[in-house]
Order: C-alpha cells, then sequence, then structure tokens
C-alpha cells in the first residue's frame, strides 16, 4: 500500500507483553530500544496501533503491542489482537500446494489446465503451458497488479468469474521473462487446492495449517473470524485527518491476501517456516524439501539501488510464497502484506533462527519497515543508523514527487476548458472485457461516472483537457482519482473510455490503465 501522508498525535500505550519461558533465549537488542521505535515510528507515520513479534532459537521470546485498536477508542492493541495480514497470506496457499505436493497428489511444475480445465490465459501457448509454479511466481507476462480492479476495491465478483476473466487480461512481457507482481494468479493457486483436495482453500488452510499449530483464533478471512472481541480496526488518512474505515471484503481473491491473524499466533507460523516445515510442537506440515522449494529463487526481481545499498543486498528474488534476499551476508526471507488500512511485515534469517513480525493498522508502509529494520539491524551487526528517520526521508521524496505531479495537473484543471462535445454526448453505456460495464450520466449538468459491481468507484467527472476528464471518486480514501480519456471514431461519436491514474503513488491494485470500455448504447 502507498504510504499515507497525514499527521495527528498518537498516543503509544505499550500492553500485551508475553511471557517468557525460562531459558529462553537473550533478546538481541533491548526491548527499549524497540519501544522507542515503535513510539516514533508511530508518531512520524500516524498510526494508531502496532504489534511485533520476534522469534529466535525455536521460541517467541517477543510479543508486545502499542497504541490502540481504534482511533478514540481505549482498547489497546496487545500481543493477541487480529490483524488482515493482506499478502502474508500467499506463504500460506504455497505451503498448502507443497502440501499436496509431498502427497503426491500434485507437482510444481503440472499444467494447470490438466486440474482446472476452464482456466485460460490471453495467449493459447501461455495457457498450454502455465503451470503450478507459474502460478506463485509473478513471471506470468501480466502487468503489476493486473486485474486487480475485479476484486479491489471491494467488488461482487465470484472467483469463478475472474479465472474467466483472466483470458481478456493482456499481457505487456513475454512469458517467464519478467517479474510482475500479481494476486489473482495466488487466488486461482488457492481454487487448485480445491479442486485438488475437494475442500475449500479456507477450509484446507484452517485443517491442514492453522489446525496442527493450534493457530487459534486467526481465520483464512475476515468473515470467519469467530471471536472480534481483539480486532484491529484499518485506518487511513481522509483529507489529512486520519480515519477508522470499514473493513473490505476481499474474500473473492483470499488466498492472496485475507487471512487474519496476530503476533502470538503468527510466531508458530514463522517457528514453522525456519524449522523447514515442522511445527514448534513437532507438528509435520509439510517436509523439508518443500521448505527448499518455497525458498529458492524462481523469478528475478530488479533491486532499489538505495535501499539495497542499505541493506547490502546483491541479489533479490522472488520463491513460492516468499520473497529471497542476501543481507549483510545472511539470506533473508519475508514478505509484506496490504489491505485498505492495514499492512504488515515478515522477515526471516534462517541462519539465525530468526524471525520478526510488525503488524499495522494503518497503510502506511514505512512505518513496518522502519520498525523491522530496526530490529534486523540489532541481530546483522549492521551500521548505527535511524531507520525511522531514512523513512521519513524516503517518504518526503516520494510524497513530494507525487505532489507535485498532481498539482501540476490540478493547475490544468483549473483553467481548463469546456469539454468539445456536448456532455450529452459523453452520457452512455461502456463495458471493458474482463471488468464488465461503466456508465456515465448527464445529472444536473454535470456528468458522473460509475464502474459497476462495486459502491466504491463512482465520482463526478471534471473537465481536464479536450476529450479528458478527471474522476474524483466520492470515496476520498482511496487516494486514486484518474484522468478518464474518451474516444471518437471517425463518425464523431463517442465510442469508448480508457483510464490513467493521476498520481504516481496510487495504489498499484487500481490498474486502470488495463481497462478499455467500449461503448455499447
Amino acid at each position: 500500500m502507498k504510504t499515507s501522508m497525514g499527521w495527528v498525535a498518537v498516543a503509544v500505550i505499550g500492553s500485551g507483553w508475553c511471557g517468557i519461558a525460562a531459558g529462553a533465549p537473550s533478546i538481541g537488542i533491548k526491548p527499549s530500544k524497540i519501544d522507542a521505535t515503535v513510539t516514533r515510528a508511530m508518531q512520524a507515520f500516524n498510526v494508531p496501533g502496532i504489534a511485533v513479534g520476534i522469534v529466535k532459537d525455536g521460541k517467541l521470546i517477543f510479543a508486545k503491542g502499542y497504541g490502540v485498536r481504534e482511533l478514540g477508542k481505549a482498547q489497546a492493541v496487545d500481543a493477541d489482537t487480529l490483524f488482515q495480514i493482506g499478502s502474508n497470506t500467499k506463504a500460506f496457499t504455497a505451503a498448502a500446494l507443497a502440501i499436496l505436493v509431498d502427497e503426491g497428489k500434485i507437482h510444481w511444475d503440472d499444467k494447470v489446465i490438466d486440474y482446472m480445465p476452464e482456466f485460460r490465459m490471453y495467449d493459447a501457448y501461455v495457457t498450454r503451458e502455465f503451470t503450478i509454479r507459474d502460478l506463485l511466481t509473478h513471471r506470468s507476462g501480466l502487468g503489476l497488479g493486473a486485474g486487480d480492479l475485479m476484486f479491489f476495491p471491494e467488488t461482487d465478483f465470484s472467483r469463478e468469474e475472474i479465472i474467466h476473466n483472466l483470458r481478456y487480461l493482456k499481457p505487456v512481457s513475454s512469458f517467464r521473462s519478467k517479474f510482475d507482481y500479481d494476486n489473482l494468479l495466488y487466488m486461482v493457486a488457492g481454487q487448485l487446492v480445491a479442486k485438488v483436495a475437494a475442500t475449500s482453500w479456507e477450509s484446507f488452510v484452517q485443517q491442514r495449517i492453522f489446525d496442527p499449530l493450534q493457530m487459534k483464533p486467526c481465520a483464512p478471512s475476515y468473515e470467519l473470524i469467530g471471536d472480534r472481541s481483539d480486532v484491529a480496526t484499518p485506518h487511513q488518512v481522509i483529507d489529512g485527518k486520519l480515519t477508522a474505515i470499514e473493513v473490505q471484503s476481499l474474500k473473492a481473491v483470499g488466498p492472496a491476501g485475507t487471512i487474519n491473524c496476530n503476533v502470538t499466533q503468527m510466531s508458530k507460523w514463522l517457528l514453522t517456516q525456519l524449522n523447514a516445515g515442522t511445527g514448534p510442537d513437532g507438528q509435520k506440515i509439510f517436509s523439508a524439501a518443500r521448505s527448499e522449494d518455497m525458498w529458492s529463487i524462481n523469478t528475478m526481481v530488479p533491486l532499489n539501488p538505495p535501499l539495497a545499498q542499505l541493506t547490502h543486498t546483491n541479489i533479490l528474488g522472488y520463491g513460492l510464497g516468499w520473497e529471497i534476499q542476501d543481507q549483510f551476508g545472511h539470506k533473508r526471507v519475508s514478505h509484506t502484506g496490504g489491505v485498505p488500512g492495514t499492512v504488515t511485515w515478515v522477515s526471516m534469517i534462517p541462519d539465525l533462527k530468526l524471525g520478526v513480525l510488525v503488524l499495522t493498522n494503518q497503510e502506511s508502509g514505512y512505518a513496518m519497515e522502519a520498525i523491522g529494520n530496526q530490529i534486523l539491524d540489532a541481530y546483522l551487526g549492521a551500521p548505527a543508523r535511524d531507520w525511522v528517520a531514512l523513512a521519513a526521508e524516503f517518504s518526503k521524496q516520494r510524497s513530494e514527487a507525487a505532489e507535485k505531479i498532481e498539482s501540476e495537473s490540478a493547475k490544468i484543471a483549473a483553467v481548463a476548458i469546456p469539454p468539445p462535445l456536448p456532455l450529452a454526448a459523453y452520457a452512455g453505456h461502456y463495458a471493458d472485457p474482463w471488468r464488465g460495464e461503466a456508465t456515465v450520466e448527464l445529472r444536473d449538468g454535470k456528468l458522473l461516472f460509475k464502474i459497476s459491481r462495486t459502491r466504491w468507484l463512482e465520482g463526478p467527472l471534471t473537465p481536464y483537457s479536450a476529450n479528458i476528464f478527471i474522476v474524483k471518486w466520492r470515496n476520498r480514501g482511496l487516494h486514486a482519482d484518474a484522468y478518464v480519456r474518451f474516444s471518437q471514431g471517425y463518425d464523431g461519436h463517442v465510442n469508448g473510455i480508457t483510464l490513467q491514474a493521476v498520481s504516481p503513488a496510487t495504489d498499484f491494485s487500481f490498474d486502470f490503465q488495463d481497462l478499455d470500455f467500449a461503448r455499447i448504447d
């Protein structure tokens, strides 16, 4: 998720310190240093609540909550507070497939269409060659976040509809040639689990991972949480003010990002990962061979030079549900997750038997990165540096770059002349092959744009330049205003719509650039 730019003072309330068993490893960073880093990160990045956990040498040695579950309310975050973990769900989906590989029911390089004949990509060759491994490695040829608008913001699309519509998404690179992060193919992976195991992905994860590891009250989706007495509320900065928002149901793409869990129970998952598939009480979840599979690079990922310099990273890639890199000479296995109003961070250093968790109830990724990296530095013997200050500088640079572009766009819109056609000429019904219908309505002398199957994507159109307008979504928490370009045929009539995000800071799941609406009336 993009970094939030708002600011309010947040009271930091430490709570939920876990008991540490006798004989537990000594912590490699002073608890007071963690407390101070979290406090500063919460203030710097406007985060109401955070939970932090550390596992080391087979034990949970630190678990603590900070701040509040919901701004303006007294309930404190503790080590048992449930958070939406977003794309950290992907490792569970990869593990579910690994379990089926262990059982001989599938193989990583089996063709997807052998199990799911309904699976189709845009190119017939890609469809024929697409393997189970390809579902997990972000090398399909689809663009970043392609098709995410079928589930985000919350829609009524079913998994079956999304799988059908994959065939209409055009590739932006050749098959297996380039890393572009996607969500939809992880959903397909979850549906493949369901096909092979003859049960839902949700049930499989619950019965084959959560239950053996005794990860109660974690749940495969928000809807399946049994006890909601200790759940973090998501927050966004809207019009400069930190605001609690409702949880969006993203269950259509569940295997890519809908698990809810807490530090106490996620620690069991990290311990299982660090012990090559065997849980803390000896429960065998998947084999050491499958652990090696998941922790091996399949797709190379371009380095971010400034960050790579800070972490002394030379190689970065994606395995199966995990990002793999070197950091100060150690292997690091990690992932992040983000849904509206919540972001999470997981990192492991296998040769140190170390795992770090940071869960937050605000969508600023800078806070979790600062806290997590400060803890890793202590264990890796990295040079002394202040990750909160580093993150603040990155945030400032990114915000200034985005604000400059947004400001230039606003200046053009402010002096825009009326569009070349009467407003009534733009009104009508339009359809995109994979996203469905959109409408442009003339109401009280103004145009209103709405994309179907969601209540979130509706807003007025403001003239910008010629046949280009800007849609300002009524939900200002989306931070995703877009250019709406109308095309004309040779007869002069409006015959289509394309879109593009106004700001470079727009979350990549708003894949407006993949839409191509044709007029249908």
